[in-house]
């Protein structure tokens, strides 16, 4: 049962690809949306928390139907990525890729968020007091202070994205080699009569994956609370 066949490796591949492009892409993003919500004072603040955490609430069928109304060929981000750059992630992988890294990002803000509002702000006054330009104080203190939070939020938001069903297959459907990732190959072996073995194996696979990345993103937490229980769930 746990001899894992061309196909299956194919798929672990596959899913493994898929999350770390999500959680690449998706960082830069996360830490200004974390940035803002944890420094930032301005009109609509509430509104953008509560976006940002859309996708946590709503089901991931809703959210890949929105990607699907936004990236498909005739969606105003679909047909502009294909008139200017020739580019669509429909039935694509980049598209599997997308819907994770929505999914991802909730998780991965709360963290760099909570991480961000940890740092003292008097060791950001002294540096200024010092002399310290604001962008230095932040490269400086800021920054290295909140890695172990965005180390952590990019670890969790691996594993969110090794999960991602529901957004994913409304959006860029099951394709064999393409867009079927662990929990899309899970779900495909579950139809076909005398895939037991296939779906034991793979669950298994995205179970020890998943809980790694879940143990992993506890200690960076734990470190980034000085020893004192912070979480990021």
């Amino acid at each position: 049962m746990f001899d894992l066949t061309t196909d299956d490796w194919g798929v672990i591949a596959l899913s493994l690809k898929v999350s770390l492009v999500a959680v690449g892409a998706m960082l830069p993003l996360a830490f200004a949306l974390a940035w803002a919500l944890a420094r930032g004072r301005f009109p609509g603040k509430l509104l953008l928390d509560a976006l940002v955490h859309l996708p946590l609430v709503v089901p991931p069928v809703v959210t890949g139907w929105l990607l699907l109304l936004l990236f498909g060929a005739r969606g105003p981000a679909g047909a502009w990525l294909e008139s200017w750059f020739g580019v669509s992630v429909m039935f694509r992988w980049t598209g599997a890729a997308l819907a994770a890294a929505i999914m991802a990002m909730p998780l991965m803000v709360r963290a760099m968020r909570l991480s961000i509002e940890a740092v003292d702000r008097r060791l950001e006054d002294a540096a200024l007091t010092l002399g310290a330009g604001r962008w230095r104080a932040f490269l400086t203190i800021t920054l290295p202070l909140s890695v172990p939070g965005i180390a952590a939020g990019t670890v969790l938001g691996f594993a969110r994205s090794i999960g991602e069903f529901g957004a994913t297959i409304t959006f860029v459907s099951n394709i064999p080699g393409e867009t079927r990732t662990l929990p899309l190959a899970i779900y495909g072996a579950l139809q076909v009569p005398g895939g037991e073995g296939a779906v034991a194996r793979l669950a298994i696979i995205s179970i020890l994956l998943s809980l790694g990345a879940l143990l992993a993103s506890e200690i960076l937490a734990r470190r980034m609370g000085g020893g004192h229980g912070r979480h990021v769930l």
